[in-house]
């Protein structure tokens, strides 16, 4: 996987300082496709990872990363392809010496949208107290806001409802993320309540429609 850059491309194409990557992405937009980072926290939901990825392959070029509690629930061979999944192991890989590239913030620069679905609460509480301590918290925490970043949550009901997740969404929507809310469904726990991730393919659709209309 991290035989050319760790984002996939061509090593040429890459600048360490970050220039050229977002020059590129500013000046070639409109003639390719939208690169879109997709990111999985420890959630039942995350059975549904390969489905997302799936649907943002049909109109965007994706990059996926995944939380170690994430990885219980996917199977990395089912993935699409051409998608390149980073985890825990892949970031800092590259890095020997002072100008080597990071793993988190050259994610981080490629992509100009990141969707963290499913979000878990462990992970948006992390997010909401500025906590950095794997490889998806830290893209997050190095995050550029003048792009956009997603969050479908997944949890139990009664941690959807608890203050403590009114307060944790609070502080990320001061940050400027924008909210997939979960929806009413059958939980991991067998129960029927509101805390289930959003549907793939409604993930997809509301940001294939924002990037039409924003970017």
């Amino acid at each position: 996987m991290m035989d050319s850059d760790i984002t996939g491309k061509a090593v040429e194409s890459m600048d360490p300082g970050g220039s050229q990557v977002e020059q590129s992405s500013q000046s070639h937009q409109g003639l390719r496709k939208p690169r879109i980072l997709l990111a999985a926290s420890g959630s039942v939901a995350a059975l549904k990872f390969e489905l997302l990825c799936h649907c943002f392959s049909e109109w965007a070029e994706v990059r996926a990363v995944a939380t170690p509690n994430a990885l219980h629930f996917i199977n990395r061979n089912t993935l699409p392809g051409n998608v390149l999944l980073f985890t825990e192991e892949d970031d800092w890989c590259t890095w020997e010496r002072i100008g080597d590239q990071i793993v988190h913030i050259e994610l981080r620069r490629w992509a100009d949208i990141l969707v963290i679905a499913p979000l878990s609460a462990n992970t948006l509480a992390k997010i909401a107290g500025g906590l950095c301590d794997n490889l998806l918290t830290c893209i997050v925490r190095a995050w550029d806001y003048s792009k956009p970043l997603f969050i479908a949550p997944s949890m139990n009901a009664f941690m959807w409802t608890n203050p403590f997740t009114e307060k944790h969404l609070l502080a990320v929507d001061e940050l400027g993320m924008a909210l997939i809310p979960p929806v009413s469904n059958r939980l991991a726990n067998g129960e029927v309540g509101t805390g289930a991730m959003a549907e793939p393919s409604h993930i997809s659709s509301t940001i294939r429609l924002y990037y039409v209309q924003h970017i």
